[in-house]
């Protein structure tokens, strides 16, 4: 993380609410740090103001902050960024900080906030607090609550944390371009005591969706719903980082959705409770245990679990949202034998597979011919083969030794003797036989449509 110091020319006077920054201000501002590594960052321990206990971001790292008589200031700057999605694939977005989803921002319970927003990107922006209670000027509605920031500008925001919870952060100006671009970004508020909704690990993630076609960079803005790319923080499955905790621990996930679709988040081996929602905490008296949890269009959920040891599946349970740079015209196959003809294809097109005339499980093992900066449709290898997924999934890797705030990535889990699934080679039992008749000797009767017994 390189830090950096902008020095840029105001606009204008202060305004009520979001203001522009002055050639005087400009010369104070925040540095604005930059990440440029797609690589889940350590948790940021606070070196000042109030204490809480810090989130890791999946893929992602926290915004540093300083502290200026009581004010906690960061700077964040909109830019065109280059992201790595996963292994093999980068895609030209529009992020904060270096990086798509921008940087996590961290503040506590009654700390007031101030936040400089520079706009390096071509056209004008602007910040809105995604669930955040504060004044409607500071509430980032470019034309609504504030004029736009133009390109080569810096505004301000300043409010008061008067909430702790899950919240995020996203531009309210030409919103179809820039979200689709990827400018959003999480807002983690702490309680004010440390000590309240405390858990041994939290980590948080965006859930964001992008249409690149297959050898192109640059996303399609106008797509509605046929996304060909569901990602966590900018990333698809196997680019998703693994999440780590110690046997027994308890552990807090938080997501925020800002795709165009819900999401139904599912956690293998657990039962878990969803602790937050958009509007705050959920009292302990209101939850209940679930396995999967659907995150509509701009909500926010932190679901809570005793961690249990083993390698456990955590994804989004539509299908088509667990692969990747999928096409959507695709025909069924599935009995056809293409023997014949692919022979006579493979003549002209050495390069020719056939797809689907078995299902879809060759693809995540096969290596296809693929453009430059496309991903496999289903990929990532697991300890017994291919794991078949791509998109929105990833790994929770429970460990009974993995040490109390240790984030290392374990190995492969080692099922203990008697717990794994294996195969039968001995002699399979008869099938049940249905008796003759009814269970009490009776001749059973059936009702025909005209309705007569026969």
């Amino acid at each position: 993380m390189n830090p950096r110091r902008t020095f840029l020319r105001g606009a204008g006077a202060a305004m009520l609410g979001a203001a522009a920054v002055s050639r005087a201000g400009a010369a104070s501002l925040p540095e604005a740090p930059v990440q440029a590594s797609p690589a889940t960052q350590p948790p940021l321990v606070p070196s000042a103001g109030r204490p809480y206990n810090p989130v890791v971001t999946v893929n992602g790292w926290t915004l540093p902050w300083r502290m200026n008589a009581g004010v906690k200031e960061f700077h964040l700057v909109a830019e065109p960024v280059v992201r790595e999605m996963a292994p093999g694939m980068k895609a030209n977005l529009w992020g904060y900080n270096g990086q798509s989803p921008g940087p996590t921002i961290e503040a506590v319970e009654g700390d007031r906030v101030r936040i400089f927003v520079t706009n390096k990107l071509p056209e004008h922006t602007t910040i809105h607090w995604h669930g955040i209670l504060l004044p409607s000027g500071m509430d980032g509605v470019g034309g609504l609550t504030q004029p736009q920031i133009p390109p080569g500008k810096t505004y301000v925001y300043e409010f008061e944390l008067t909430k702790s919870g899950t919240f995020m952060y996203h531009p309210h100006a030409d919103e179809m371009v820039q979200m689709a671009m990827g400018m959003m970004g999480m807002f983690i508020v702490h309680p004010k005591d440390p000590r309240k909704y405390r858990v041994d690990r939290d980590y948080v993630f965006i859930i964001n969706a992008y249409d690149i076609d297959p050898g192109s960079y640059t996303p399609r803005i106008n797509t509605m719903l046929d996304f060909n790319l569901w990602s966590w923080n900018s990333r698809v499955f196997p680019g998703i980082d693994h999440m780590v905790a110690r046997t027994g621990e308890r552990v807090r996930i938080r997501f925020g959705n800002l795709t165009m679709t819900s999401h139904p988040i599912h956690l293998h081996g657990h039962e878990f409770e969803v602790t937050g929602t958009d509007g705050g905490w959920v009292p302990k008296s209101a939850r209940w245990p679930e396995v999967t949890t659907d995150v509509a269009v701009g909500q926010m959920r932190a679901i809570e679990f005793d961690a249990i040891a083993g390698d456990w599946a955590f994804h989004c349970h539509k299908s088509h949202h667990t692969m990747n740079a999928m096409g959507h015209d695709v025909p069924t196959l599935i009995g056809v034998d293409h023997r014949g003809v692919a022979e006579r294809i493979s003549r002209l097109i050495p390069d020719y597979m056939v797809m689907g005339e078995r299902g879809m499980a060759d693809m995540g093992e096969m290596e296809m011919p693929l453009p430059d900066n496309t991903l496999p449709m289903m990929t990532g290898a697991g300890p017994f083969g291919a794991l078949e997924m791509g998109g929105m999934f990833t790994v929770v890797k429970i460990r009974d030794d993995q040490k109390p705030g240790d984030y290392t990535v374990p190995g492969w889990y080692t099922h203990p003797k008697g717990t794994q699934a294996f195969e039968w080679t001995g002699d399979l039992p008869p099938p049940p036989q249905a008796a003759a008749g009814a269970p009490d000797g009776r001749t059973l009767k059936v009702r025909k449509p005209d309705g007569h017994h026969h």
